[in-house]
């Protein structure tokens, strides 16, 4: 019974997702992919520079 109510409340969760996901226009959403990816630049510039270390 149990395991019942898990796939019920599974498929619930994921229903309200892509109700969400469909809310955004395509427009919308090359925004926001655009907006991680610089995100991702400059989280991932900045963790490289921080782990190189230079001995004289």
């Amino acid at each position: 019974m149990a395991g019942l109510a898990g796939v019920a409340a599974t498929g619930a969760v994921v229903a309200r997702a892509e109700r969400r996901r469909r809310q955004y226009t395509p427009d919308e959403i090359r925004e926001r992919l655009h907006q991680r990816v610089a995100e991702a630049a400059t989280d991932g510039a900045g963790a490289a520079s921080d782990d190189i270390s230079v001995t004289e």
